[in-house]
């Protein structure tokens, strides 16, 4: 009898002790490769047609350490550990940081649509529509009262149409001055008041204690959806705009290659660096993507490019790995690859 107590006690610590393994969380955050999705299923150009080939996001996938994969990221290389405040912002919460996380998503959509419609010669109109709310000072009238993502649209009846409209409204304002919002929260309309404080760093100015960003409305004949619900970052740029424009142009961009790749994207065409390049390969070579498109930097010596480069050799990964620096160098090797000749 007591010999079984204590083979259940030894089980119940051991239980115990391998569930904190994996439960409890520490102050950092691990990474590791992710996946590599078809974009088809993400972005819809209106009147596409289907293709052969198709190209891939790649993810980092990113969650809170335990004790667990804390230790297994010293065994494998491919993991990745960072504490909170390389991750999060000082003082940041979760609300506020997958905030920033989307409105980088949605900067990204927008870049993306941009280069594609323009290189393909195809119309597109930006238009303003008041101003979201990004960032709140602790100490300031704002908090408590407006929240991250709020949609700033009126201030005592006047329409804002970007955060300059704002200023000027509030630069002659005395401290506890009471001004009228309108404003959108979840979707539902919502007017509210709000008085004005001294700035801590520029007593002589009030303000709401916000930071500000113009929401920016843009629309494109024909028309395209881009679905990002579950992703953030502005990592997936170059891949967004390669896949609109292959929806958008005649013809087949890919080939009927598996063509993955990372990089950020602005209006212009540049293509920017991102983080967990080596990651983001190792998930494009386990998806079998044929080639993977790497932000060059310009030929900086620390380079994506360079970078994955050395975890392709390491992991001997059978994937071309192709560096670039702007949109256009993408289309262009892609227009110059031969089409894959499917063995069968």
């Amino acid at each position: 009898m007591k010999q079984r107590i204590r083979t259940v006690n030894l089980l119940l610590v051991i239980g115990i002790v391998l569930l904190g393994l994996f439960v409890i969380p520490l102050p950092y955050f691990v990474t590791k490769p992710g996946m590599a999705e078809p974009l088809e299923s993400h972005v819809k150009v209106e009147g596409a047609k289907d293709h052969t080939g198709e190209f891939m996001m790649t993810t980092v996938s990113m969650g809170r350490a335990s004790i667990y994969t804390y230790l297994e990221s010293f065994i494998n290389p491919l993991y990745q550990i960072y504490k909170k405040d390389e991750v999060m912002g000082n003082g940041e919460t979760d609300e506020e940081y997958n905030f920033r996380q989307h409105l980088y998503m949605e900067d990204s959509k927008k870049s993306a649509i941009i280069t594609a419609y323009r290189y393909a010669g195809k119309p597109y109109v930006i238009s303003n529509n008041g101003v979201l709310v990004v960032a709140i000072v602790k100490d300031m009238p704002a908090n408590g009262v407006l929240k991250v993502g709020d949609l700033i649209q009126k201030i005592n009846g006047q329409p804002i149409h970007n955060a300059f409209d704002i200023k000027k409204i509030l630069q002659d304002s005395k401290p506890n001055s009471t001004f009228m919002l309108d404003i959108v929260r979840n979707n539902k309309p919502i007017r509210l008041n709000l008085k004005t404080a001294p700035f801590k760093k520029d007593p002589n100015h009030s303000g709401f204690g916000v930071s500000l960003l113009t929401n920016e409305i843009l629309k494109s004949t024909p028309s395209v959806e881009i679905e990002t619900e579950k992703i953030g970052g502005p990592s997936a740029g170059l891949m967004f705009t390669l896949e609109i424009y292959d929806q958008l142009v005649d013809g087949n961009l890919t080939k009927g290659y598996e063509v993955a790749g990372t990089g950020t994207i602005d209006e212009k065409g540049n293509v920017g660096a991102i983080g967990g390049i080596s990651q983001k390969i190792a998930a494009a070579s386990k998806a079998g993507a044929d080639i993977f498109f790497a932000p060059s930097e310009n030929g900086a010596k620390n380079s994506n490019y360079n970078e994955a480069k050395k975890t392709v050799e390491k992991y001997h990964f059978k994937i071309k790995l192709v560096p670039v620096n702007s949109f256009k160098d993408a289309v262009q090797y892609l227009e110059k690859l031969p089409p894959e000749r499917k063995s069968g």
